[in-house]
């Protein structure tokens, strides 16, 4: 049954023009809304909301994701304090992602598409491992993310630190899935990914009309690895193998590039990843746009679903690493659309809508809206979100899911996983 947002406030996400309306909103997968004069549309047939006083807009959508890391919330320290960036992945994520099975990668899924919806994202980019649960694992995340009601697009994380056996199942995992629905080529990152896997992944790439999705120079040691290896930086080794030149493909973090590396990306269509919070975390070093071009997203590496906790993270750290403001950080947070679109993906059309309840002590407006995105609205201020049409989020309760049951469970399987890992 089609949904009607009586007496909104609907702020076109794009242009930020704010318009007094009623909104018919299509019941179907990439629908469309339609704009009247509030009171002027008839509700019978329809479930009505009344949206009195609420901006309604286009829902958000997350840029990068790491489902497998939903269930490392409170976790035990590892039993030796890592001292670099490449011993945090051995000694915390090499060793969980290890750790997962069907069952505990079904509720890490559950549970980030709860989350997602709750802070009002409709849509996730996912990078997906679980080197001991590997053939069928991107069908497990897909339906946990359909019984929500958020859409997605998933990759597994190809990479040859497990060994060559692995690697190929990661890379046949891949097919298996691209064969039936959408999504990416996964690789971790260079300093994991020999020749034939990345060969292998670029010809997956080109095979299925697809793009790579994969860290790059996230911390130094990629660099210095490949230079030592391959005696070259990172983004020509991929440049060379042909994974740049894909509209599809996404570069994760992106912080240890040269000038000449940012030039040739800024000449490519393939997309970037920021994630300015894990970047904090991990130490690895502060995000800069200088040269990089426009093609620029945001996105939670992970560390939680909230969008719009993500741009504040971008926009305050900014200030120090970065030429960032307020138009350029709500452009980031909404380029994630324009990747979509560009590259003819579903599930994030018009009818994917976001309702906030956002009692601001000064007017918004068109000209301020974005200084309110930064400094006011937060993931409190998601009342209903709206998927394609369906309502999955009504004042602020899930409709599609038991989030308490899905929670209890979550926990239990949480405390299975730390005990795999020893912890």
């Amino acid at each position: 049954m089609s949904i009607i947002l009586k007496n909104a406030t609907y702020i076109h996400w794009d242009s930020l023009e704010f318009e007094a309306a009623d909104i018919l909103v299509e019941d179907k997968p990439d629908g469309k809304i339609t704009l009247t004069k509030p009171g002027t549309t008839a509700t019978e047939g329809h479930d009505v909301i009344d949206c009195s006083g609420k901006l309604v807009t286009k829902s958000f959508a997350v840029g990068h994701h790491h489902v497998y890391s939903a269930l490392a919330r409170g976790m035990p320290a590892p039993p030796k304090a890592p001292n670099n960036f490449r011993e945090i992945l051995e000694y915390i994520w090499w060793t969980l992602d290890k750790s997962l099975d069907e069952k505990s990668i079904r509720y890490s899924a559950l549970v980030t598409a709860m989350a997602a919806a709750k802070a009002g994202s409709t849509f996730v980019i996912d990078h997906h491992a679980s080197p001991n649960c590997i053939e069928g694992s991107l069908d497990i995340i897909a339906e946990a993310f359909d019984e929500v009601g958020v859409s997605h697009l998933l990759c597994y994380e190809a990479t040859d630190r497990d060994g060559m056996k692995k690697a190929e199942k990661g890379l046949a995992e891949t097919a298996r899935y691209l064969e039936k629905r959408q999504g990416l080529v996964g690789l971790h990152a260079s300093f994991t990914v020999g020749e034939k896997t990345l060969t292998s992944a670029v010809e997956l790439m080109k095979h299925f009309n697809s793009g790579i999705h994969m860290h790059l120079a996230e911390d130094k040691y990629d660099q210095d690895h490949c230079l030592r290896e391959y005696y070259q930086h990172v983004a020509q080794r991929l440049n060379e193998a042909g994974a740049l030149e894909s509209s599809k493909t996404i570069l994760v973090h992106g912080l240890h590039l040269d000038v000449e590396e940012r030039k040739m990306l800024n000449s490519k269509t393939c997309w970037i990843a920021q994630n300015m919070e894990s970047n904090l975390k991990n130490k690895v070093g502060l995000f800069n746009s200088n040269k990089l071009g426009g093609n620029i997203m945001l996105g939670t590496d992970g560390m939680h679903s909230d969008m719009l906790r993500s741009a504040k993270a971008a926009f305050f750290a900014g200030q120090i690493a970065d030429s960032i403001n307020f138009s350029t950080v709500y452009k980031r947070f909404r380029n994630v659309h324009n990747y979509l679109s560009v590259n003819n993906f579903k599930g994030d059309g018009d009818n994917n809508l976001v309702v906030l309840d956002y009692n601001s002590p000064t007017e918004v407006t068109t000209e301020n809206f974005t200084g309110h995105f930064v400094f006011g609205i937060s993931a409190e201020h998601v009342r209903d979100v709206i998927a394609n049409g369906r309502l999955i989020l009504e004042n602020h309760e899930l409709r599609t899911v038991d989030e308490q049951a899905v929670l209890a469970e979550s926990a239990k399987q949480a405390k299975r996983l730390w005990k795999k890992m020893g912890r």
